[in-house]
């Protein structure tokens, strides 16, 4: 893929004028703030979310999804250095390769209930209904 192509399509250079109420606007900043989000970068998320594109993540949800997503990194790596001893014809270890595509379904079930779980959260968050 061409870097620059990908860094053209992330950036943001279009603009949606928006006009908001003072109370509206007050309660969209102490939102953004609570989330510890500019104004832009959470109405932009909320617009995103609403359009289906993605889910709203505020900050507790980012650091979960990043303690998961780093779960799958080394699971990845015990993997591909499993693959690797086959290829050149070692046998790993016994339970090595039971122990890795447990670990792996063990961080796969754990990111799918989190992310289901933050998705209600999400909803729930925006309709105004305690959470």
């Amino acid at each position: 893929m061409d870097p620059s192509r990908s860094e053209a399509s992330k950036r943001k250079d279009r603009v949606a004028h928006i006009r908001f109420s003072p109370a509206e606007f007050g309660a969209l900043e102490e939102a953004a703030s609570a989330a510890d989000m500019t104004l832009s970068a959470f109405v932009r998320s909320l617009s995103m979310e609403g359009a289906g594109v993605r889910p709203f993540l505020g900050e507790g949800d980012r650091a979960v999804l990043g303690v998961l997503a780093a779960g799958m990194r080394a699971i990845g790596g015990n993997l591909n250095q499993i693959a690797r001893a086959i290829n050149i014809g070692r046998v790993p270890a016994e339970g090595d390769v039971a122990d890795s595509i447990r670990d792996a379904h063990g961080v796969a079930t754990a990111l799918a209930a989190e992310l289901a779980e933050m998705t209600r959260r999400s909803a729930a968050t925006r309709r105004g209904e305690g959470v």
